[in-house]
């Protein structure tokens, strides 16, 4: 049964270290359904079997042909054969335990979500105040090597990259500009920090950081917007910059503290019927100028908030497009805790615009220069204007300007 628990996750394999793989929504769970054949794929069945026996029965490395790995790779490229790279995805027990520690606000690791993308393992976004991040690691690198081997997929990368608090890896990083560097990280317990904001020095310009969308962001987001109304904000930078997503109910959550009514998005279906979802009215609104930070790792239920505010033109998007989730992913639990997290709906905006492997395009498109990392609140108490005016990070400042 299904038990609906929509989440909008970039899909992402969130396993130990704190990386995921993928961008859709979920909508958890399925129990274990029995074993049908279709009469039209009889043929087929046997055919796996039959490879099946060969693989278990010649293959030289016996360690290799467990029962249970066998499975997981039939599984697994079952799912890969679809070509929702990114999207529907098989998930071991573990990496679904990742996962759901993650839409708790807590995982342990490097703290970053990655993908895969034209045939390469790609940081979709590190994650606030995690090792990733501390690292240097920016939405857009290639992880090329791990510990000096290799990768030759998420999956793979997933495994040689995971590990326990405190142990280190070394990455063989590519960025944007094709630059090759090694970043050695040291993995740790990260506990994820929905909200955090601060108010521009000398201004009454409040930058509004939402990192992910994880259990309590909407709750989160009332106390803070009463915190900054309190200070005499006269404008928000909402930065959804390098954030991944997360549960869809926190999506309609936060876009419903910004919109009076009108709806956060649409789902169709495989059979194409259009399903609208509201904005919910019975909740604090705020009503102060804003404008929305997004670049290429804004994923899924961001995608879902900065899609809803410009349709409705309540807010300017300004940055880079947005990565182009669009799937509303349901989970299908598996006897022994795996999972496969299957495509079953396309998401849209409140207007029809498709999202998937689109994206959001942004009213204002501003790019940072190679190496500038974006500023985020927890940076900016200890600096002046002047300082954040010379950081380099012209997205912030570009919204910034739009208030003056």
């Amino acid at each position: 049964m299904n038990k609906l628990r929509i989440i909008i996750y970039s899909c992402i394999l969130l396993v130990v270290f704190g990386i995921g793989t993928g961008t859709g929504i979920f909508i958890q769970k399925d129990s274990t359904q029995a074993l049908i054949v279709p009469k039209d794929s009889s043929a087929e069945f046997q055919l796996v079997e039959q490879a099946w026996n060969i693989v278990k029965n010649n293959y030289v490395d016996r360690t290799a042909t467990q029962p249970h790995t066998l499975a997981y790779g039939t599984i697994a490229g079952m799912v890969d054969s679809l070509g929702d790279t990114g999207h529907s995805v098989f998930l071991t027990p573990d990496e679904v335990k990742q996962e759901n520690d993650a839409t708790q606000g807590k995982l342990q690791g490097i703290g970053a979500e990655v993908q895969g993308k034209n045939g390469n393992v790609v940081i979709v976004a590190p994650l606030d105040g995690s090792p990733a991040q501390k690292a240097g690691l920016q939405s857009g690198d290639i992880i090329l090597k791990v510990d000096g081997q290799p990768v030759t997929g998420v999956t793979n990368a997933v495994q040689h990259i995971r590990g326990t608090a405190g142990t280190s890896v070394t990455l063989t990083i590519q960025n944007a500009s094709g630059t090759t560097r090694d970043v050695i990280i040291v993995r740790a317990t990260v506990n994820i920090t929905n909200i955090t904001w601060q108010k521009l020095p000398g201004t009454s310009i409040v930058h509004l950081r939402l990192s992910s969308f994880a259990k309590g962001t909407s709750t989160d987001l009332d106390n803070a917007l009463s915190a900054i109304e309190a200070q005499g904000a006269s404008g928000i930078i909402l930065d959804l910059r390098d954030n991944p997503g997360g549960l869809l109910d926190e999506a309609i959550g936060v876009t419903s503290r910004f919109l009076k009514d009108g709806y956060v998005l649409q789902t169709k279906d495989i059979n194409g019927k259009i399903t609208k979802v509201p904005v919910i009215t019975n909740v604090p609104k705020n009503d102060l100028p804003l404008v929305v930070l997004v670049n290429q790792g804004t994923a899924s239920a961001a995608e879902i908030v900065a899609g809803a505010l410009q349709d409705a033109g309540r807010a300017k998007l300004e940055g880079n497009t947005t990565i182009g989730t669009g799937t509303v992913l349901i989970q299908f639990t598996l006897p022994d805790g795996s999972e496969i997290v299957l495509a079953i709906q396309e998401w849209l905006t409140p207007s029809g615009k498709t999202i998937w492997h689109a994206g959001l395009t942004p009213d204002i498109t501003i790019s940072l220069a190679s190496g500038v990392v974006p500023l985020f609140p927890d940076m900016e108490k200890n600096m002046s204007l002047d300082q954040i005016k010379t950081s380099g990070d012209q997205q912030l400042l570009g919204a910034f300007n739009l208030f003056q």
